[in-house]
């Protein structure tokens, strides 16, 4: 057979697609937290110029927010943004921008109060000390006004936060105008001015609904796509492939496009790797944090309270003995324990809840029991679904808790991306600063959230936040640069035939087989996903091989991705879907090949429980208590590792 008789879901692909032009002053890539705070923004800064936003998906369900969240975990409040800083460093284990993490602590409670003010419910508390959720909490006043919020950490609140993206994006809309958003079209790749060095003017994309390519022209560009999955084997296998903690359309490419016209990137061996209830990915922070529950060993020990616990802790002062394990360190405790045959490790639900009911009464009891189910159901309905299907009521069960395949991301707790100029003020040190604040070292090529490296903790409000600082940043860099005039060197054609090469390849060979997969002259993108995984799951330091690599193996994985590379220009799609799973894939192969670049450069193990390099046990401080840096030279296609130095701004 040829190309399926029977209708599909999807829509063919056609060789000639449809095209349209556009120039704008400024492009907003992305529709996920850190976009909508620019397209918030945008319009009080810069009420005359053309401003266009572009997301792959729809905003109202676009990003790492889609699908909702119980808390949000960054409000500085009545904590000095100094101590938000060192959370942050120490967390990290030490080397962040603390630049960036200080103007973004001075203005994230902003943007909180925002979403409070644009209905999203918070949590809070009464004068006698009770939490007060949904309409309930509402009474009590607003966070801005001085009403208290149910904190369950020293940084997060609470919130019945389902329809929380959908909030956000709602005020985003109204704020730029419907008539300045594209959504469901990809942007693929962006392009440098034909006449200035260096500096960004454009990209090119295509509409995930119809045969439509789009080229776009701008003077300057804010791209947050959010951080990178799936570029790991995950856990979960068969019918559940596509199980993830992350969101699964994240496929890196933030980093891939900038990095592809020279932007630096920093911190990209850094990587999430978070521990999370097994097969369902659902989140444990509400249960540590809002419950209090422990973890347990598969004997039953509370293990992060044993000698065993404390010498590993001892190996990794001072972040090991602070008064917070980094998030990195307790994955190690756990990873020991199972190392040792003491797995599997649970969440002790069944003290924690059993502890709380001591102080409530039934009718509290029953209303916390309900929480611990709406935990899932606001950001990862499959893991209420998981605990139906076994039976699992947590005040009666233990839940089995497993660290995940390793995630890229720059505004959780991992701090990888892309080195960007920090804010223009004497207290920060001149190679911090270098143009415009969240500026690349593109010219006029500004990214934020999982963009921005080397200051992660930012989570859904911080980026929130610093999308509204890069914009108007990008809104100053257009003042001052008020003759760009952006040239593409690509014609239009030459950018129509790159955008829809996988569909012309497929076009001109399907009929060569009679199975449309498979086929000699191309490769489609599930076949080509799983080859990836497997070799990075292998050799750069997946969960196969208990996240361990060595510079031997990465060198096995390099010479992989150069023939990935290759092959990659073999990617085949039928339909509009493949096509988007094809750029997807050349966009993950980038990001995790950047990653391990940068393992295969810092010779130490700086994050355990994240990585570890087998060949480099620990951490050199000596060597290496610096950033690193890599530069992709688009004109050579080499790419260049770097240390940078770091700067202690804010004291211990």
């Amino acid at each position: 057979m040829a190309i399926p008789s029977k209708p599909t879901a999807e829509l063919l692909a056609t060789r000639d697609p449809e095209v349209e032009e556009r120039e704008v002053d400024i492009l907003i890539v992305g529709g996920g937290m850190a976009a909508c705070g620019s397209a918030f923004e945008a319009k009080k800064w810069a009420p005359d110029k053309k401003i266009l936003l572009v997301d792959k998906a729809a905003m109202e369900r676009s990003g790492a927010v889609a699908q909702g969240l119980s808390a949000i975990n960054t409000y500085i409040g009545e904590n000095p943004i100094e101590d938000y800083v060192r959370m942050v460093r120490n967390d990290l284990m030490g080397i962040v921008r603390e630049d960036l993490i200080y103007d973004l602590g001075r203005h994230v409670d902003d943007s909180v109060h925002l979403f409070e003010e644009w209905g999203l419910p918070m949590w809070k508390k009464t004068a006698e000390g009770k939490n007060l959720d949904g309409a309930k909490g509402q009474e009590m006043g607003t966070l801005k006004e001085g009403a208290t919020p149910v904190r369950t950490g020293k940084w997060q609140i609470m919130i019945n936060g389902e329809s929380y993206k959908c909030i956000v994006a709602e005020a985003a809309k109204k704020a730029l105008g419907e008539e300045n958003i594209l959504e469901r079209v990809f942007i693929v790749k962006l392009l440098l001015d034909a006449n200035k060095e260096n500096t960004v003017a454009g990209a090119v994309g295509f509409s995930v609904r119809e045969n439509k390519v789009y080229i776009i022209k701008c003077k300057t560009m804010m791209v947050a796509c959010g951080g990178a999955v799936n570029i790991y084997m995950p856990r979960a296998q068969g019918e559940g492939k596509g199980r993830a903690w992350y969101p699964v359309w994240n496929s890196g490419s933030t980093y891939t496009m900038c990095a592809q016209v020279g932007a630096e990137l920093t911190m990209m061996e850094n990587r999430f790797t978070p521990a999370r209830f097994k097969d369902g990915y659902g989140p444990v922070g509400a249960w540590f944090l809002l419950f209090k529950a422990k973890t347990l060993n598969g004997l039953g020990e509370n293990f992060a309270a044993s000698d065993f616990a404390k010498s590993e802790l001892e190996k990794y002062k001072p972040y090991g003995t602070a008064a917070v394990t980094p998030t990195c360190l307790r994955n190690h405790l756990m990873l020991a324990e199972m190392k040792a045959g003491r797995g599997p490790i649970l969440m002790d639900t069944v003290t924690a809840l059993a502890d709380l009911s001591k102080t409530m009464d039934k009718k509290e009891m029953k209303h916390l029991e309900s929480e611990a189910w709406e935990d899932f159901l606001d950001m990862t309905c499959g893991q209420a679904n998981l605990w139906c299907a076994q039976d699992c009521e947590p005040e009666k069960k233990n839940s089995e808790v497993m660290p995940t395949e390793p995630y890229l991301l720059g505004s959780h707790s991992g701090c990888c991306g892309i080195w960007v100029s920090g804010p223009d003020e004497d207290w920060v040190p001149d190679s911090y600063k270098w143009k415009d604040n969240r500026m690349t070292t593109v010219n006029g090529l500004f990214t934020s959230g999982d963009g921005v490296g080397a200051s992660g903790h930012k989570f859904s409000s911080g980026s929130h936040a610093e999308g509204r600082m890069a914009v108007k940043a990008q809104c100053q860099y257009l003042r001052d640069n008020a003759d760009l005039a952006p040239a593409l060197k690509e014609s239009t054609q030459e950018l129509v035939d790159l955008a829809y090469a996988p569909v012309r390849l497929f076009l001109d060979n399907y009929e060569y087989t009679t199975a449309v997969d498979i086929n000699p002259n191309y490769v489609k993108p599930d076949g080509f996903a799983m080859r990836l995984m497997k070799a990075t799951n292998e050799y750069g330091a997946g969960w196969s091989t208990f996240y361990m690599t060595s510079g031997s193996t990465l060198r096995v994985l390099m010479d992989l991705f150069k023939v990935m590379h290759e092959d990659s220009e073999k990617l085949a799609a039928g339909d509009l879907h493949e096509l988007m799973r094809c750029w997807e894939m050349k966009h993950r192969l980038w990001t995790v090949e950047a990653h391990c670049r940068h393992i295969l450069f810092r010779e130490e193990s700086r994050y355990p429980g994240f990585y570890y390099r087998g060949d480099f046990m620990g951490q050199n401080d000596a060597e290496w208590f610096c950033f690193t840096n890599s530069k992709y030279d688009p004109a050579t296609g080499e790419w260049t590792c770097k240390k940078e130095d770091y700067h202690k701004i804010i004291p211990d």
